[in-house]
């Protein structure tokens, strides 16, 4: 079971930063889920929320005033994969605005990085898997009545690139995880927090966890 840190592990540092990829290097992760959105300047940005804590959108703000505001680094995209190449990528991409950038900053690192992007955005997973040469997933925050019902549209679109599928922990079903399985996907889960969640993750035979606690994670 793969193991990638959550915005990279930040336990003492600030999420979604350099100093938390290095962070989760240290522990032995195994890979990082980071979070793309667009700065007003045009930067593919590293940050989770779409507001920071003055209230102002990220879109609305420069990069530098972004990190005024939060008072530390924001990393770009490019600035993560040039400083960590020899590590898994998680990319999450979070709005359609970030989207040529994010795919332009891939193609760059694509050959030499193992990167998957993801979204909950499913539309914007079918055009990365178009455009890039890198594996792709979608996000889940609900449980689907079948798979079938969740891959109507990737199925006909047969692209290969989607590949992957990253389950919320609170709506894992041992039957889709087999199905899906079966069709090929690699299961990613995100959200475990105890230790006996990580446990049942690993358990349940998930090819990886997205964890803020990639310790717990680890086999003794």
């Amino acid at each position: 079971m793969l193991i990638l840190a959550h915005r990279g592990y930040h336990a003492a540092v600030s999420e979604n930063t350099l100093a938390a990829f290095e962070a989760a290097v240290t522990v032995g992760a195994n890979g990082i889920e980071t979070d793309v959105r667009l700065s007003r300047d045009g930067l593919p940005i590293l940050i989770h929320d779409r507001v920071t804590p003055s209230g102002e959108a990220v879109a609305d703000l420069t990069r530098a005033e972004i990190e005024q505001i939060l008072d530390h680094e924001v990393p770009t995209l490019d600035e993560a994969l040039e400083s960590f190449p020899d590590i898994l990528w998680n990319v999450e991409i979070k709005s359609p605005a970030a989207l040529p950038s994010m795919v332009s900053v891939i193609k760059k690192h694509q050959a030499r990085h193992s990167i998957i992007v993801t979204s909950f955005r499913h539309d914007l997973v079918a055009v990365c898997a178009s455009l890039l040469e890198v594996n792709c997933g979608f996000l889940l925050a609900h449980r689907p009545q079948t798979l079938d019902s969740l891959l109507l549209d990737f199925n006909a679109s047969g692209n290969p690139r989607i590949n992957h599928i990253v389950w919320d922990y609170e709506i894992l079903d041992g039957v889709l995880l087999k199905q899906a399985a079966e069709n090929g996907f690699r299961n990613f889960v995100y959200g475990p927090v105890t230790q006996a969640e990580h446990d049942d993750c690993r358990e349940r035979g998930v090819d990886g966890v997205i964890t803020d606690y990639p310790l717990l994670a680890q086999t003794v």
